[in-house]
This record gives C-alpha cells, sequence and structure tokens, in this order.
C-alpha cells in the first residue's frame, strides 16, 4: 500500500497538468474569437460644425473640397465650435484640400478669436464662445476608444439651426445607442467645456433672487412729449445664450412698460439679428404696453454670428416706411443691443442711417476687457455708430445682471427730442448750391456783401458730412465750381471756403450757370438729400433761361432765385420754383441782402415740413 500511494498522487497531478494546459490553450483559442473588430472612422461633410457634435474627443474623416470659403472658420490654431471641423482642420494644415482623417478635442471657449489666412483659408475673428476645439493629426491615442458613431445635437429648435446649444449640450455625454468607454482625458474635458458652458449659457428662469431688477419699472410722465418711432435691435446671437437672451427680452419688456406705448406717443417694434435680421414685429403691430410685452415673452432666439452693421443696413432700408406704420412727423429712433462686439463693421451703414435720419443709440453689454480689444473687428464701434459722440447715445453697461439700471436713463433720452439731433429737418436734410453772378456790374465792394449774405444763410443750417451740405458756383460768360458738397463737412471749413471765393468779372449767362450748376454740382447730390440751388444776380441774363430751369425742376432742384439792383423780375419768376412768390426775391440795394434771410430760411422749412416724409 506504500508504493500505491505515491503513484495515485502521481497520476493526479498529471492530469491535473494536462486540464491546466487544455485550458489555457482554449483561453488562448477563445481570445483570437474575440478579438475586438477593426475600429470605422465616421464621415462628416465639409459644413458640419464642431458646436453640432456633442462628442468631447472623436475622429472623423473629412471629404476632399473643404478649402472652400463657403465653410466659414473661426479662430487660428484653437477654433471656436461654431467653425467647419474640416475647414478648421484645412487652416491648421492638418488636412490638405484632398480631405482625410483628423482627430478633434473639445477644449473651453475663449475670451477672443483671431482670424488669420493659412493654407488657403481665410479664418475669421470672433468675440467669445462657449466652446472650442483643436485638431490634431488622424493617429487614435495609446488607450482611448473613440466612438464610431457620433451624436449630434437637435436641429429642430432655431438654435439647433444656428448651431446654438440644445439641451442636449448642457449635458454633453454622450447619448447614442451604443455606450462607448470614456476616458480620464475625455471626462476633464466636458467638465472643463460643461463649466464654460454653464456660466455663459445657462437657462434663465425667473425667481424672486435670481436678478436684482425690481419688479416695477413705473411709466414715464403723461406731460412728457414722447412722440418718437423706435426700433430695437436686439442680439440674437448663439454667443450670447440663453440666460442672457432671456434678460434682454425682460429689459425691452421693462422699456415698453415706461413708455407707455400708444398711437399718440410712442409707438415701437423689433428687429432680432443673429447672422440675418428678421423683423419679429413693426411700429403698428402692437399699439398698447402689455401687447407688446406679451409679444417680446414670445420671441425665440435666433442665433448665428452677432452681425449688428447688417441689422442697421435693414432697419435704415425696410424698417421706417409707412407700411410698416412710420408716421413721418414722428422721430426715428434705433437701439442697438449686442453682447461684446458686433461680429461686422458698423461704420459706414450707420453714417447712411443717420442721413436717413436715424437716430442710432448703442447699448453694448459686457464689452471687450483690455485683453480682449484685439479681437475685435472695429474698434470703437459704438462712437462711429451712433448720431453724435457726446454721450448721449451710448451705453456701456458691465454686466447683464445690471441692465435693468439702464431702462430709465434710457427711456428718458429717448423722449428727449429736442436732442434728438440725426432727425430730419429743414436745416440738417439738404445739399444747398449757391449760384453767384460775378459779372462785371457786381464790382467787388457788393460781390464781397453777396459773400457776407452767403455766409449769414449757411449759418442757419447744420453743417456736416451726414446733414446740411454746402456747395458753389460763380459764373460770368463762364462757369467755375467754387467748392463742392463733398470739399467741407463743418460749418467753419465752409464759412472759411466763402471767405476765399475770389471776384471773377464778366458778362451774365445765367442760363448756362444753372446747366453747368445741375452737371457739376448737383449731379453729386445724395438721393436722401432735399436739392436746392439758390441764385444771385444783379442783372438780365445775355442767354435763354427757360429750358435750364426746367431742366432744374425735373431733376428735382427746388431753386430761389434772388435779384438785385438791376435783375429782371420777369426772368427771376422763370428761374425760381413755383409758387414764385415763394421762390423769388428783389430788392434794390446789395446791402439789404439780408434782410431776406429768415424769408427764405422760413420758406425753406414751411416747404420741407408740408412735404411727405415717407
Amino acid at each position: 500500500m506504500g508504493i500505491v500511494v505515491p503513484t495515485m498522487k502521481a497520476s493526479v497531478i498529471e492530469v491535473l497538468l494536462v486540464l491546466l494546459l487544455t485550458g489555457i490553450h482554449s483561453n488562448k483559442g477563445m481570445a483570437k474569437k474575440t478579438k475586438k473588430p477593426k475600429f470605422a472612422v465616421p464621415q462628416i461633410n465639409c459644413d458640419v460644425k464642431a458646436g453640432k457634435i456633442i462628442n468631447s474627443e472623436f475622429m472623423v474623416k473629412c471629404p476632399a473640397g473643404c478649402q472652400d470659403p463657403k465653410y466659414h472658420v473661426f479662430g487660428t490654431g484653437v477654433y471656436a465650435s461654431y467653425s467647419s471641423v474640416c475647414g478648421a482642420a484645412v487652416h491648421s494644415g492638418v488636412l490638405d484640400n484632398s480631405g482625410g482623417k483628423i482627430l478633434v478635442r473639445k477644449v473651453a471657449g475663449q475670451s477672443g478669436y483671431r482670424g488669420s489666412y493659412a493654407h488657403g483659408i481665410k479664418s475669421l475673428s470672433l468675440p467669445r464662445w462657449r466652446e472650442s476645439f483643436i485638431i490634431l493629426e488622424g493617429k487614435p491615442q495609446k488607450g482611448v476608444t473613440y466612438p464610431s458613431t457620433l451624436t449630434y445635437s437637435s436641429s429642430k429648435t432655431p438654435a439647433g439651426k444656428a448651431g446654438e446649444a440644445t439641451k442636449a449640450d448642457e449635458n454633453p455625454s454622450v447619448t447614442g445607442t451604443t455606450t462607448q468607454p470614456v476616458t480620464l482625458t475625455q471626462t476633464l474635458a466636458i467638465s472643463v467645456a460643461e463649466a464654460v458652458y454653464r456660466v455663459t449659457s445657462k437657462p434663465f428662469t425667473a425667481s424672486a433672487t435670481s436678478s436684482p431688477r425690481p419688479q416695477s419699472m413705473g411709466r414715464r410722465s403723461q406731460d412728457m412729449d414722447c412722440r418718437v418711432d423706435l426700433s430695437f435691435l436686439m442680439d440674437g446671437s448663439a454667443n450670447i445664450g440663453m440666460r442672457r437672451f432671456q434678460i434682454q427680452k425682460q429689459f425691452l419688456a421693462d422699456v415698453a412698460q415706461a413708455l407707455d406705448v400708444g398711437p399718440d406717443g410712442p409707438l415701437m417694434g423689433v428687429v432680432q439679428y443673429g447672422d440675418n435680421p428678421a423683423t419679429q414685429f413693426n411700429l403698428k403691430t402692437h399699439t398698447n404696453s402689455q401687447d407688446l410685452k406679451t409679444a417680446i415673452e414670445k420671441i425665440t432666439q435666433r442665433g448665428g454670428l452677432s452681425n449688428a452693421g447688417r441689422a442697421i443696413s435693414f432697419v435704415t432700408k425696410n424698417f421706417f416706411s409707412k407700411a410698416n406704420g412710420n408716421r413721418g412727423s414722428a422721430p426715428n429712433v434705433a437701439v442697438v443691443m449686442v453682447d461684446g462686439w458686433p461680429t461686422d463693421k458698423v461704420e459706414e451703414v450707420s453714417r447712411v442711417a443717420r442721413e436717413s435720419g436715424i437716430n442710432v443709440f448703442f447699448i453694448t453689454v459686457e464689452g471687450a476687457a483690455e485683453r480682449e480689444k484685439h479681437y475685435v473687428t472695429e474698434p470703437n464701434f459704438a462712437s462711429k455708430a451712433v448720431c453724435r459722440t457726446n454721450g448721449f447715445y451710448t451705453f456701456n453697461v458691465q454686466s447683464w445682471l445690471s441692465l435693468h439700471k439702464t431702462v430709465q436713463p434710457l427711456v428718458k433720452r429717448i423722449c428727449d427730442t429736442d436732442r434728438l439731433a440725426c432727425s430730419k429737418t429743414c436745416l440738417n436734410s439738404a445739399d444747398i448750391g449757391f449760384v453767384i453772378d460775378g459779372s462785371s456790374s457786381v464790382g467787388t465792394s457788393n460781390f464781397r456783401t453777396v459773400l457776407q449774405f452767403v455766409a449769414n444763410l449757411s449759418k442757419e443750417f447744420e453743417i456736416s458730412d451726414t446733414d446740411t451740405r454746402i456747395g458753389a458756383v460763380q459764373y460770368t460768360y463762364e462757369q467755375r465750381l467754387e467748392f463742392g458738397f463733398d470739399d467741407y463737412n463743418s460749418k467753419n471749413d465752409i464759412l472759411s471756403a466763402i471767405k476765399r471765393v475770389g471776384y471773377w468779372s464778366g458778362g451774365t449767362s445765367t442760363g448756362a450757370a444753372i446747366q453747368y450748376a445741375l452737371e457739376q454740382l448737383f449731379k453729386k447730390s445724395k438721393p436722401n438729400k432735399r436739392k436746392i440751388m439758390i441764385l444771385i444776380t444783379d442783372g438780365r441774363s445775355y442767354d435763354d433761361v427757360r429750358i435750364p430751369a426746367v431742366a432744374a425742376y425735373r431733376k428735382g432742384v427746388i431753386t430761389y432765385a434772388v435779384g438785385v439792383a438791376w435783375a429782371a423780375q420777369d426772368e427771376l419768376e422763370v428761374i425760381a420754383t413755383h409758387p414764385a412768390r415763394d421762390h423769388s426775391f428783389f430788392v434794390d440795394e446789395f446791402d439789404n441782402l439780408y434782410k431776406f434771410i429768415p424769408r427764405i430760411v422760413k420758406n425753406i422749412c414751411t416747404e420741407f415740413n408740408s412735404q411727405p416724409r415717407n
């Protein structure tokens, strides 16, 4: 028995060894059988923006042809999530225009994005954005699992269409049908992006402690004359976020309440802008504050960029029309609201707005800090846009939470119609051309008296490049342009130019002088200016004045004829616009010319105020 026991132990050990070896071999076989399938990289189109993809880190394959400028890119190195993914890949140099695989990693939003030209693509500058991304070469990082199916944010809401955050953006964890392992790198990226987004774009819900805004804003004083036609240009860009957009809507509602909107007082409409502007409602849609507040509450955010310049141009061309409720007799006011700074330029379109009689106000909320100013598309944009740069038309608000404090100061300024300097009046809306007789019969001394008359009459008008402009022609047998409408844009410069006009001497060809003024002076008049010709002569013309006078009438030029001494009164009446009694004047002495200045100004204003404004 002593020999049998060890033999049995050996047999058991052999069996165990065999089973162990068999199991190892079997496991190797199973391992081979369960080998992971090859990773399939998702393919996207050139126009897909990073903000539409919820995944925080992913690989994609871009097609060829993404170098096209229609696929917008914002930033350099670090790109705003409003950018085309594949366009950014080409701009960064990771891909060329033939396409290929890339690795995309979401990072925190930036305070500004600098545009540049690289690899055939011109990227654009952009103010702060809620989320960014970087492009890396399309090589998988060791230990990281990338999704084979990308998760997109909803595109059914207006915000989704413009690349704005949807509810899916608020919780950027992957919600696709296949759950993917999340690495530490992904978790950190999600946490950072989530934190930045929640700070800048957390949905606003009204509560007793959410804002220090007072519940009742009161109303303007009933004895305050506030008959204005008002357009609010509200910032609906994706950058502003839902919470701040809601604060902006509440601000508009508070202004509507404070204004006490009505047919006999102020009327108010709203234009919202992002990439493009759109009228939410015009001046005649709602004629009381309560209806207006209800309509404001229903406004949904458009998303997109912050193209305030495009919005100002839209309002100038479309909003203040008779069809939209513009009353003509009431001043036109446009209040532009912008978060940070606009993404396009405002100077030129605002100049046209001012020339059209629109009083432009600018409310800048959370403007660029010193370190952000190099991102701003147009430095000092507000001062370039407003009606006057005297501080009356500009508000700089440090925080959206303090915007409510601007309601009463804004209402007070809007209703101070005497200070709305860009409103069209008889004194700031014309191109006035003086046609001055420099013939020998006038003489040097009298010619200086005529120039003093021209200067004193010019002083009565508001002169600038966007208000009334002055030009002058001197004539004898020949004609000479002394200065044109574009040459001087201040009253002092005009008065100095008049003093420098030298006496010519010669014959009197008034008809040729009128024709010359039409061709050389009024041809450069602006379409939105009233064209006024004031002709001063001391004698009968050597040539025909009827045909040139008719030509002036057909070109819309209002002609005032002022005769002195030997001027023929019947000829003055032919030259003057009908009715002649309001447009032709005669005085026997040069020294009495000054007496006509109040009458001429009064007639110009009476005629202006009697004309339809739309």
